[in-house]
């Protein structure tokens, strides 16, 4: 039986090509679809809302971090597919007792072209995937961005205040923007409001996603820091790293010309 290795340096066995795959992770569950598969497609989670016509018609297995394990069980997959961050480490190991579970774990772009070349190997779609990653290098490699001085502040929750920090898949794409991370702490800290001020970041970036940031939002940044630019940004094309990343590049050009402009 062939032996496929995940980002986890793990080896997953498979009978055959799978033909009854689950997936936890929204920007993977996009990748699969868009890498030609689609009854083969059982189950998906309640945030993985691309294609939003197939959003409606698969089965929902929970949230990434609330996995219901008895559907699941029942649904009987011969895959599941899911990331060391986004899913919950406990629930993930239970899985692994009970089915093939093939694991990413990104932080750059190097990772998520690696991610997206090997899940299409696991799933018998190389070809697919290896044009859809050849165009992704493709367009970051068009990426003009010159390197700026200006340090930003990536907000992903509001009370809590939590931003995205070093070591991240969105720290990788503020580098591609040109920026640097107003926070040096790894992963994703919570900072207060006085650390906010003290950080003294020249942009805040408020993002769509895990938390909905409005444009309500932007005043009580702007109080808080009123010399710093505050913008809303798209948060799936900062942290989706499967075929999504095929629209970053266009989007952080346009972002950061808006920016330049203020």
């Amino acid at each position: 039986m062939p032996v496929y290795t995940d980002q986890m340096n793990r080896g997953v066995e498979l009978k055959s090509t799978p033909k009854r795959i689950i997936s936890i992770v929204p920007s993977q569950t996009e990748l699969l679809f868009d890498l030609g598969l689609d009854a083969e497609i059982i189950g998906i989670t309640k945030f993985c809302i691309h294609p939003a016509e197939k959003f409606k018609t698969k089965t929902k297995v929970g949230g990434t971090k609330t996995i219901n394990i008895e559907l699941i069980k029942e649904l009987n997959p011969d895959l599941i597919i899911g990331n060391k961050e986004e899913n919950e480490r406990s629930q993930v190991e239970e899985l692994m007792e009970l089915f093939p579970v093939w694991i990413s774990d990104i932080a750059d772009l190097d990772g998520a072209l690696d991610m997206i070349q090997k899940v299409g190997e696991v799933v018998g779609k190389n070809n697919e995937a290896e044009t859809l990653s050849n165009k992704i290098s493709q367009q970051f490699d068009l990426l003009t961005i010159q390197q700026s001085q200006l340090r930003v502040a990536y907000l992903i929750w509001r009370k809590p205040y939590i931003v995205a920090g070093k070591g991240t898949f969105i720290d990788a794409m503020l580098q591609k923007c040109g920026l640097t991370n107003a926070f040096d702490t790894d992963r994703y800290p919570e900072v207060t409001h006085e650390r906010l001020i003290q950080a003294k970041p020249d942009m805040v970036l408020l993002s769509s996603e895990p938390y909905p940031f409005k444009e309500k939002h932007i005043a009580e940044f702007k109080t808080m820091l009123p010399n710093a630019t505050i913008k809303l940004v798209d948060g799936e094309l900062f942290s989706w790293y499967g075929s999504r990343l095929l629209h970053a590049p266009a989007y952080f050009s346009e972002l950061m010309k808006a920016i330049q402009l203020v």
